[in-house]
């Protein structure tokens, strides 16, 4: 049976790496009492997979690891088994079965949300009206080049097609001390043959202002993942459904 687990990751947790985050509820699901199945080899491992691994120091309230069990007991049940066993700054939002031939989330990735807010005083949000007037400004241009930089190479790409929304918002969390902060708004596109991060995004914006972003003075947090289903972006959880 294939189970899609939602979770948030916020407080401290931010600053733990997605190896570590492996560990973390491969021994979480054992002391949940999730009969959880294995593979089969010399080296057994709990059948596990994670949707989009989410960088160090980053908040979500949208992270989705895939399992398979042997038997499972309902949503509700198993949502309070995992939760009475998880560390603060993690809760567990979802879990739900999946069809016998779904694919692996992480195959599936196609669009993120994001919340980005400066954790300092922020010249740039003084006034929001004329923020807001610069970003469509900045959303108008035939093309945003950029110096897009990997482990391996750096090319030049044009981040226009990729931004399907930039715009100010609040970002509320009930997790954060940080309530009613103004925010830019980003949904972009990411998977494995094309992943945006929107720092990248921000910074190409504050580039046409003329202002210096200081990538350390901002958080960034996810707010949701889809997958594009015929043209419609729907969220990784809605493909599954609760258990009774």
């Amino acid at each position: 049976m294939k189970i899609r687990i939602k979770f948030s990751k916020h407080g401290c947790m931010k600053f733990i790496g997605h190896l570590d985050i492996m560990r973390y509820f491969q021994k979480a699901n054992i002391r949940a009492g999730l009969d959880v199945a294995y593979s089969e080899g010399f080296n057994p491992h709990q059948i596990m997979s994670f949707a989009a691994p989410l960088g160090v120091g980053l908040t979500s309230d949208a992270e989705y690891m895939d399992i398979q069990v042997k038997s499972s007991e309902s949503s509700a049940v198993s949502l309070e088994k995992l939760n009475a066993v998880m560390v603060d700054g993690m809760e567990i939002l979802e879990y739900k079965r999946l069809p016998d031939d779904a694919k692996k989330s992480m195959s599936l990735v196609a669009l993120a949300d994001y919340y980005v807010y400066p954790k300092i005083e922020d010249a740039v949000f003084t006034d929001l009206t004329v923020l807001q007037n610069q970003i469509a400004k900045f959303m108008a241009q035939p093309a945003i080049m950029v110096l897009k930089k990997t482990k391996k190479s750096e090319k030049q790409i044009d981040l226009k097609p990729h931004i399907h929304a930039f715009t100010l918002d609040f970002y509320n969390s009930r997790q954060e001390e940080c309530i009613n902060q103004c925010a830019f708004f980003l949904s972009v596109t990411t998977g494995s043959e094309t992943n945006i991060r929107p720092e990248l995004v921000v910074n190409a914006f504050y580039d046409f202002i003329g202002k210096d972003f200081i990538e350390n003075q901002f958080q960034i947090h996810r707010q949701e993942v889809y997958t594009n289903v015929n043209d419609q972006f729907l969220p990784l959880g809605s493909m599954g459904e609760d258990i009774a």
